[in-house]
């Protein structure tokens, strides 16, 4: 395959998801939208991405600071998607390969989707290609229409669609591939005839089927995947994807989730083989669990928190940015946050560490086979040494006579079941 490189168009403000924050950058199971449209893209082989900024710009940029294959094209006002695509010139006027464009708002985008889109304008040496979705309510989406023998003549926005034209099923949901230097060629042509005078992507397309060149549509996008978010609504139903993609995913790969309805995890989550995950379980932010753990019901893992093999959660604990050994056990209503607990500790109901101190975040370690006795309080900065053991609703800091029993032996009732 030629070489190739993707616009992707991420400089609106939406005024109908009524934000402050850049659209691109909400989130769907953790991840901003524009995070999925870019890993797709990598996933599908280009090597470049332009991604066009507006509003919000410097947010955007920030949180992608450290994705070294995005070159960032400023959109200073927002005339039309084909506008934004012009900004790109400077970039790409003398790029000879094929050009995909696509919207950043756009998550439930697969990698497999647009391998199928380059392989077809690659194979057939198109123009331009799109691919297009077959939707029971096209209601709001341009409708893709085709001559008698199937070839593209062109897409109708649903305002400008005649009855007849409302009944195609067909429909662009952006997905674009274009020869480079035949897609600003018909740039160049295209004007603002419309009611916002602005300059649109699809006006350009149009010229490139008046010009003879081949056009091809592909009906390769899933009909949940050519969900765009244009509102909360649908912010919310394109998570609700995603999460079964997640959650899904996850099985295959030998978790069981016992309750998936009343489950959430996060998209950058990792979860090992033969864990089960209880109903009513919050995972947020890279965790990663290991294999043979239970976890739940009703637990909480945030951001940072690494777990090792065979350990068990349970009801009401919550762990934050810490790291849980072998074997570690801890069953009820206990807060873990930064730290790193050895293994086979087992920690009683409602201990907790007292990481923040109301200026300052500090860490805890426990040693190999301590147990920590229920109630209890542990006031960071500590360290405890392995085998050591706290009475019920001891308050241990650095300076307390920390007990140490010399036991090697993992203390008692600390079954996975």
């Amino acid at each position: 395959m030629s070489e190739k490189v993707v616009i992707i168009l991420a400089a609106g403000a939406s005024s109908r998801m009524n934000t402050k924050l850049p659209k691109v950058l909400h989130e769907v199971c953790g991840r901003p939208m524009l995070a999925y449209v870019l890993d797709a893209c990598r996933e599908a082989g280009v090597q470049k991405a332009y991604v066009v900024v507006g509003y919000g710009k410097e947010q955007v940029i920030e949180s992608f600071a450290n994705d070294k294959d995005i070159t960032w094209v400023e959109q200073n006002e927002p005339k039309g998607t084909g506008h934004a695509v012009m900004c790109c010139r400077p970039h790409l006027e003398n790029f000879n390969g094929n050009t995909m464009i696509l919207c950043g708002d756009g998550p439930l985008i697969r990698s497999q989707t647009l391998q199928t889109l380059l392989q077809k304008h690659e194979h057939d040496k198109a123009a331009a290609t799109i691919a297009t979705a077959i939707l029971d309510d096209p209601t709001g989406y341009g409708r893709i229409i085709r001559d008698s023998y199937g070839n593209i003549e062109g897409i109708v926005e649903h305002a400008d669609c005649t009855e007849q034209q409302r009944q195609i099923k067909e429909v662009n949901p952006s997905y674009y591939c274009f020869n480079n230097k035949i897609l600003f060629e018909a740039l160049s042509q295209i004007t603002p005839n419309n009611v916002k005078k602005e300059y649109y992507l699809t006006d350009a397309l149009h010229l490139v089927i008046d010009s003879g060149h081949k056009v091809l549509a592909v009906t390769a996008v899933a009909a949940e995947d050519a969900m765009g978010v244009n509102n909360r609504r649908q912010l919310t139903e394109a998570g609700r994807v995603m999460q079964n993609r997640v959650q899904n995913n996850l099985m295959e790969n030998g978790v069981t989730i016992v309750d998936p309805p009343n489950t959430w995890i996060d998209a950058r989550a990792i979860i090992g083989q033969d864990t089960i995950i209880e109903p009513f379980t919050y995972i947020h932010g890279r965790v990663k669990i290991g294999s043979n753990c239970r976890i739940g019901p009703f637990a909480h893992l945030r951001d940072g928190t690494v777990i090792d093999d065979n350990v068990v959660l349970g009801v009401f604990t919550e762990v934050k940015n810490a790291k849980l050994g072998n074997g570690v056990r801890a069953r009820h209503h206990s807060y873990v946050g930064d730290a790193k607990i050895g293994r086979n500790v087992n920690i009683g109901a409602g201990a907790i560490t007292a990481n923040f101190n109301g200026s300052k975040i500090n860490n805890t370690e426990v040693g190999d086979g301590s147990f920590i006795a229920p109630g209890t309080i542990l006031v960071a900065p500590l360290t405890i040494p392995a085998y050591s053991y706290t009475e019920a609703g001891d308050v241990v800091n650095q300076g307390s006579n920390i007990k140490n029993k010399n036991r090697k032996e993992r203390p008692a009732d600390v079954s996975r079941q």
